[in-house]
């Protein structure tokens, strides 16, 4: 099927935004940062973590943590969601990501970061309309246990926006749950070969809470620097 290049007029504005943008940054950050990205391509990456994260585009993995290129592999997805391990040969995206990090890459670490005003989250509280969405249906039913835990937790009459925070803090650790259900995941993680953290970040403040197992609730990403 042949691709429509023009596109609209708003389209074409679009794509001007992004050709000027990448000239700026190849007579900028490329330039300034030749050595590294030059090493890079000829050495390969060498990460030293698996950042599973949201689409949601306010939420950039490298820029809020101010990681480096080749520091962070990342999978991003609706919801920040990990399905449980399936052993078949079907397409799983989020699966193969977290099997490539583990096997190939060896990363010592792997973050699952959830975010605030999450519209994944959100929607499992709202209905869709489109029926024909089949496959965002299918995906938020991996949201389901969260939103019984957070209801379960503070009532379904509870404050909205605090249902919303407690419901995306539930899916991280739920998110962490299926993580689990990797056999090879479980076997480094018991060997203490790697590392799983669940983190939840405000967008409106820019803070990231990390779930501390030993407690079973969300603190200060700062805490861990003292």
């Amino acid at each position: 099927m042949p691709l429509n290049i023009n596109g609209s007029n708003k389209s074409a504005l679009l794509l001007q935004e992004f050709v000027k943008g990448n000239e700026t940054f190849q007579q900028t950050y490329f330039k300034n940062n030749e050595r590294q990205l030059l090493t890079l391509a000829r050495d390969g990456q060498n990460p030293r973590a698996l950042f599973i994260g949201c689409s949601d585009s306010r939420v950039i993995p490298d820029l809020i943590v101010q990681t480096r290129p080749g520091n962070l592999f990342v999978v991003r997805n609706v919801g920040n969601f990990v399905a449980p391990y399936k052993p078949d040969e079907d397409f799983h995206s989020t699966a193969s990501a977290i099997e490539y990090a583990v096997h190939v890459l060896k990363v010592s670490d792997i973050i699952i970061c959830g975010h605030s005003h999450c519209g994944a989250i959100a929607a499992l509280y709202h209905s869709l309309c489109d029926t024909s969405m089949i496959h965002t249906h299918k995906w938020l039913t991996l949201g389901e246990k969260a939103k019984t835990m957070a209801v379960t937790a503070l009532g379904a009459n509870a404050d909205q926006e605090e249902l919303l925070r407690a419901t995306e803090r539930f899916s991280v650790v739920t998110q962490i749950e299926n993580l689990f259900t990797y056999p090879y995941v479980k076997k480094l993680a018991e060997e203490e070969k790697l590392f799983i953290h669940g983190w939840h970040y405000d967008i409106e403040t820019g803070a990231i809470d990390y779930y501390n197992p030993n407690t079973k609730q969300f603190d200060p990403l700062s805490d861990l620097a003292e």
